[in-house]
């Protein structure tokens, strides 16, 4: 199993999780809030604790990364103590997807737990790893391999209401207008924030590790004050990043179990195992 294998699936565990909960843009904000910015903190404010509350949703989503990869997801996510919930990925482009298509994999199960989550590939891929189906990303072991800090901490703590939090640190947030969205009315907001001006100290961090200059968020709030749809777009080394994502059936029951033992790679282990063939 070569090194680069690994780290595509890794990547796109994470790039499946990010576009369900919250990323980033490109075009610099205005230094200073418009007329209309006052009067949408306080629904912003409302909606952004709203969606903390509920707790858990179902959520779809499609995320472009430039040439390099396009997918979606469709799954439950839970936000309680840590981040948990499992999505189903299907890998529909860019060069990364041709490295995955060429282990017989178009699509994975991703399980998302405290301490860990889980991807689920192929009958290809299990024929290349002893016959075992899953694959297990520890975030402690994430964390002490070079560059696996940022994903084990967005592992830990990225939700969908940080999408709205970015908002509020917009400095020309404006209500756009009332639309519907997947049959229900929906207020628009929209803004650009610079990175250097969130509040949030940690999620601050891990925009300017992933060398994001400022972030495009358009976010859709329903009449019960919770996230229904957002849309975050990137400019990257990598190109042009997209994510986009869907929420309903808040407060849905989430219960994610680990595969078994007997059919689980370990990350780390697999990794070992590929050091003589690096690339």
């Amino acid at each position: 199993m070569k090194r680069t294998t690994v780290w595509v699936t890794t990547a796109a565990a994470l790039t499946g999780l990010a576009a369900c909960t919250s990323s980033g843009s490109s075009d610099e904000p205005q230094d200073k809030r418009p007329a209309s910015a006052p009067a949408a903190l306080p629904a912003l404010r409302t909606a952004e604790r709203s969606t903390e509350r509920a707790k858990t949703a179902r959520v779809r989503s499609t995320t472009v990364m430039g040439t390099q990869l396009s997918l979606t997801a469709d799954g439950v996510l839970a936000w309680r103590d840590g981040l948990s919930g499992s999505l189903t990925i299907d890998y529909t482009g860019g060069t990364a997807a041709e490295t995955m298509r060429d282990l017989g994999v178009t699509s994975m199960e991703a399980r998302y737990l405290s301490d860990a989550y889980y991807a689920r590939m192929g009958d290809t891929f299990a024929a290349k790893t002893g016959g075992k189906h899953w694959l297990r990303y520890a975030y402690d072991d994430l964390k002490a391999l070079g560059g696996g800090a940022d994903l084990a901490d967005q592992m830990r703590s990225t939700t969908p209401n940080q999408s709205v939090r970015l908002l509020l640190d917009s400095a020309d947030v404006r209500e756009v207008g009332r639309e519907t969205v997947d049959g229900q009315t929906a207020t628009h907001y929209a803004g650009t924030v610079r990175v250097g001006d969130v509040t949030d100290t940690e999620l601050r961090r891990r925009l300017q590790d992933a060398d994001v200059i400022a972030e495009t968020v358009d976010i859709w709030i329903n009449e019960k004050n919770l996230l229904v749809k957002k849309v975050e777009k990137t400019s990257t080394t990598n190109g042009r990043v997209t994510q986009t994502a869907h929420y309903s059936d808040y407060g849905v029951k989430v219960a994610v179990r680990k595969p078994p033992a007997a059919d689980t790679e370990d990350f780390k282990a697999l990794l070992s195992q590929s050091s003589t063939n690096p690339t």
